[in-house]
């Protein structure tokens, strides 16, 4: 099973419209994937499930808010698949493919306050085991996960920041994928990101020299996936190349593919709580869309592949 956390410190960068499609596809072709929205904005639930389902079956306990609140309160929490839900999008699908997801919540935002009560310790040795412990908390369920047979890929659509719920999702996570717009701070961004991640797997693998029960992590960049790109004679327009060439400068991974700008087909998406990829177009440039995402996840999975025989 391969657990992928979809991450960018900037917002407005298509991070859910990537991470979405990406389901969509990859469902399509036969995966069973596992959705996680650990952001609490929400959008990633929003486009699977609409806001009043959400109020109604959802809200009070079915969601990682609520998982995350049984951690708060000292208790353990109950098995991840006791929060997994099944969006109406399966009727679209095929073969053995499905997604599942796991609803964010609106109140996630105030959970990393909640958890930050749990990192003291009567000592420095106490309270890097409870950095372990409360950081380590979704990694430990997701390995849950991975020892049933009902999931072929996690992907968990984090929040734009490096909080502590993010933290989990990467400390969780084997791969990290990077939606970016080709802009002056999206690109600044995957930067500082690269070297957050650095900065909490050493801290975390340094800390679990005191807890013999614990793995070290290891997540590993898959690449940059630009998006919202404009196209110009067949190509992304001068100035979101420049910004391309200085992303692949700085040492990470790009995919080659992207997701072209079209506000229509990807703001009526969330709307009809079904990702672009799984709709049919007469319109020529809109199938081009639709071929183009097909060629990211085409990429996607070579890389996947290529990562695993290292």
């Amino acid at each position: 099973m391969e657990i992928v956390a979809v991450i960018n410190y900037k917002g407005g960068v298509g991070k859910t419209t990537v991470t979405a499609n990406l389901a969509g596809e990859l469902a399509y072709r036969g995966e069973r994937v596992l959705l996680i929205d650990m952001d609490a904005q929400a959008s990633l639930t929003f486009s699977f499930v609409t806001p009043d389902k959400w109020d109604d079956a959802y809200k009070a306990s079915l969601t990682i808010k609520s998982w995350f609140d049984a951690i708060s309160e000292g208790k353990e929490p109950a098995p991840l698949t006791d929060y997994v839900i099944s969006p109406d999008v399966n009727r679209f699908l095929k073969n053995e493919g499905c997604i599942d997801l796991i609803c964010s919540h609106l109140g996630l935002i105030n959970v990393d306050l909640e958890l930050a009560t749990l990192l003291g310790g009567v000592n420095l040795q106490q309270a890097k085991r409870n950095y372990i412990k409360v950081h380590g908390k979704l990694r430990e369920a997701i390995s849950g996960l991975a020892n049933s047979d009902d999931y072929d890929i996690v992907l968990m659509d984090c929040p734009p920041n490096f909080n502590i719920v993010t933290k989990n999702a990467i400390v969780a996570s084997e791969k990290i994928l990077i939606p970016a717009k080709p802009d002056y701070l999206s690109t600044l961004g995957i930067d500082y990101l690269h070297r957050s991640v650095n900065e909490l797997v050493k801290e975390f693998n340094d800390y679990v020299d005191l807890d013999n029960g614990t793995e070290k992590i290891k997540p590993e960049i898959l690449g940059v996936i630009f998006t919202m790109i404009q196209i110009n004679s067949g190509q992304p327009i001068s100035a979101q190349r420049q910004f391309i060439s200085q992303t692949k400068r700085l040492g990470v991974p790009t995919f080659k593919s992207y997701f072209r700008e079209n506000k229509t087909i990807f703001s009526d998406a969330p709307q009809n709580l079904k990702p672009v990829v799984l709709n049919y177009y007469s319109n020529s440039t809109h199938a081009d869309v639709v071929s183009e995402i097909e060629a990211f996840v085409d990429e996607f999975e070579a890389v996947l592949e290529n990562k695993g025989k290292k």
